[in-house]
């Protein structure tokens, strides 16, 4: 195991010996992840700022401080996103999830696709746009930006389901000078970290550490891993500033591997002998840097852009053993202008991002985890490039049309150094445009509506897949997506209301596992994705209940997406996501610095696992309590109590083609962790 905190403790040691010049900033009112044109009282001026910025955007939208999580053991986005409607993060184990807003990657069985990862704007994912959530860093946040659907533009993201932007501390946003950190608790999980914020002159610095370990829920699932965070700016005066960003990270994480259903829920602790013999494992070292310059030109000109790379040593045995080598490079650019045109309040944004990178794979077979004779080898180069665009003018004082479109080209070239004749490339090109309107009332009320295309072309996992020679005739996934909604706040009730409808075509679809391989990925027809979210805070009791405030939270999302008149399952519901997902809460917090944070997560009905619609994997309600205190000014307790009842439930599931027919692999079920209890202690000075 590595040294825990070995990290932590030498950056704790530079932080006692430095001065303190940066600020604290109030935190209050901001775990609220809805997006409106007012700022909320007591909100540190980096998260307003940034929420106002995200209201001008005619769609859903979604920002969660830090400050939301930071009071919970949060591993990965199934912790730092429950809240947010309309996305649906569930654990498979350690900080692998199922990331999914609206129904993108709607059958990808393991890491992800159909959403843009990024920190700082810089993608994370490699350049076929697989991502994988090992690579990101919940606690090195100030907050997380959330584009659902096709309001992703600004990062020339043209995936179904938008874009996470991750945004880095500097030494001026932080949350404090210094922070140290412990936490620990069930499944022998403990972790700790540390970070510092200076301002020196023109010159800031933010860098972080942390380090965790746990033995997991389910056998064979323990983990093991250090992360550390790098932003270094200097200013040239207002808004003029060049950025370095470096983060580095070493994780070692076993497999557990998925079960059948009943297995789930009567041994969710279990794991198989085949994954246990087989030591599967995800071993990976990855190191990230980008380089960022934000640049104001004049009062109506802003330039924002950068150059990145990001290097992964992977190490996966599963019933095959695949190590990797991939690199991957990029750049981007960005103007932000406003102004007037023909005597209309204007403002327009338009830039380019570009990015390349290759892959070295060999594939083994697994003999009790050590590589046996090779069966695969192969190399993977991809590019993308983006091209976007897009105005927002003021027809009125209260009206604005938008308009604005990308065009993308991305290639995919593929060299198999064991079979030269299943050597293949493709280029995609396409181009993808929008509209909408965004109406604000004086009192900050909004009303938006949008018609999005968007496009995804197919990675090399649904291109490449044995034993098929070559490519397999994938096309480019496509949506035509409309959204109207509503967002705002009135007196102590706060909202933000979204529905949405999307018509697709070659909707990329994986099936049971095929030949040893994690998946099989084939395009429907014709789907259609539609759905309501809804997000509500409603401040019941502002002051004078036991000395504080009461807060009802409630997130709703409602999905149905189904296939549309298929030659094989006609009008079947498409499975995974269920129809119904609800996230209930209520804070009470005081003027003492106690709170108390109750909630429950909540399915109401059965989700279907298979195509064929012969198969439901049973709802359920998992209730659970947050709660902390502030000790004195800077230093904070918490406790993180899950699943109070103890409830055996499956959250988490693959696709099955047709669980009815003989034969078929039911053993795609990863079951939710049980009881819980983790506590920690942040100190901040």
């Amino acid at each position: 195991m590595k040294s825990l905190l070995k990290g932590a403790c030498s950056t704790a040691a530079l932080m006692l010996t430095t001065p303190a010049l940066a600020t604290n900033a109030a935190t209050d009112d901001v775990e609220t992840i809805i997006v409106t044109a007012e700022r909320g009282k007591g909100e540190p001026p980096v998260i307003a700022e940034n929420r106002e910025r995200l209201a001008r955007t005619p769609g859903a939208v979604a920002l969660v401080a830090v400050e939301a999580y930071e009071n919970r053991t949060a591993q990965g986005f199934a912790d730092m996103l429950r809240d947010v409607p309309g996305v649906m993060a569930q654990k498979r184990y350690g900080e692998e999830s199922r990331l999914s807003i609206r129904g993108s990657g709607i059958g990808q069985s393991y890491h992800q696709r159909g959403v843009m990862f990024a920190q700082d704007g810089v993608p994370f994912a490699d350049a076929d746009g697989f991502s994988d959530f090992q690579k990101i860093d919940p606690l090195a946040a100030r907050y997380i930006e959330v584009y659902k659907g096709g309001n992703a533009l600004r990062f020339g993201g043209a995936q179904l389901g938008g874009a996470i932007n991750l945004v880095t501390p500097t030494g001026h946003t932080a949350q404090s000078n210094y922070m140290l950190r412990l936490e620990g608790g069930s499944f022998d999980t403990l972790r700790g970290g540390a970070a510092l914020a200076q301002v020196l002159g023109d010159f800031d610095v933010y860098a972080s550490v942390n380090a965790l370990r746990s033995d997991g829920f389910r056998e064979w699932a323990k983990q093991d891993q250090v992360r550390a965070t790098v932003n270094m700016g200097y200013s040239f005066g207002e808004d003029r500033e060049i950025r370095l960003i470096a983060y580095g990270a070493d994780i070692d994480q076993n497999v557990p591997g998925s079960l059948d259903l009943t297995t789930a829920l009567d041994a969710p602790e279990t794991s198989t002998d085949a994954v246990k013999n087989g030591k599967w494992a995800r071993d990976q070292q990855l190191g990230r840097l980008s380089l960022q310059t934000r640049w104001r030109f004049s009062e109506n000109l802003l330039f924002e852009g950068g150059l990145h790379a990001t290097t992964t040593d992977l190490h996966h045995p599963i019933p095959i053993i695949i190590d990797q080598q991939s690199d991957t490079q990029g750049a981007f650019g960005r103007f932000d202008w406003a102004g007037e045109v023909g005597g209309h309040k204007t403002d327009i944004f338009w830039g380019i991002s570009y990015r390349q990178g290759q892959l070295d794979q060999q594939l083994y077979s697994n003999i009790g985890g050590e590589s046996g004779f090779q069966f695969g080898g192969s190399r993977h180069k991809a590019t993308g490039l983006d091209v976007f665009a897009e105005a927002r003018i003021f027809a009125t004082d209260t009206l604005a049309l938008v308009a604005g479109a990308s065009y993308g080209r991305a290639t995919r070239d593929y060299t198999n150094h064991l079979a030269p004749a299943n050597d293949a490339d493709k280029t995609f090109d396409w181009f993808a445009p929008r509209v909408g309107l965004l109406w604000q009332s004086e009192d900050g009320t909004q009303v938006y509506a949008n018609v999005t295309k968007s496009v995804e072309p197919p990675h090399f996992g649904a291109l490449v897949q044995a034993p098929y020679p070559g490519f397999v005739p994938n096309k480019p996934q496509e949506a035509v997506s409309a959204e109207i909604g509503t967002r705002g706040r009135a007196d102590k009730l706060v909202w933000d209301i979204t529905l949405y409808q999307a018509w697709l075509q070659h909707e990329l679809l994986s099936f049971a596992n095929t030949f040893g391989l994690p998946s099989a990925v084939a395009g429907a027809d014709d789907t259609i994705h539609r759905g309501l979210e809804a997000a509500f805070d409603w401040q019941l009791i502002e002051e004078g209940f036991m000395g504080g405030g009461l807060t009802l939270r409630l997130g709703y999302t409602y999905s149905d997406f189904t296939f549309d008149d298929d030659a094989t399952y006609g009008d079947n519901r498409l499975p995974v996501v269920p129809k119904h997902q609800i996230h209930l809460g209520l804070r009470y917090e005081n003027t003492a610095g106690f709170f108390l944070h109750p909630s429950v997560e909540w399915r109401p009905s059965d989700t279907f696992v298979d195509y064929a619609n012969t198969m439901k994997a049973p709802g359920y309600a998992v209730l659970s309590l947050n709660a902390g205190f502030e000790v004195r000014e800077g230093v904070t307790l918490f406790v993180d109590a899950r699943n109070l009842t103890d409830k055996a439930y499956v959250p988490e599931f693959g696709a099955i083609n047709d669980a009815s027919a003989a034969g078929a692999n039911l053993a795609v079920f990863y079951p939710g962790e049980g009881r819980a209890i983790y506590g920690g202690i942040t100190y901040r000075f």
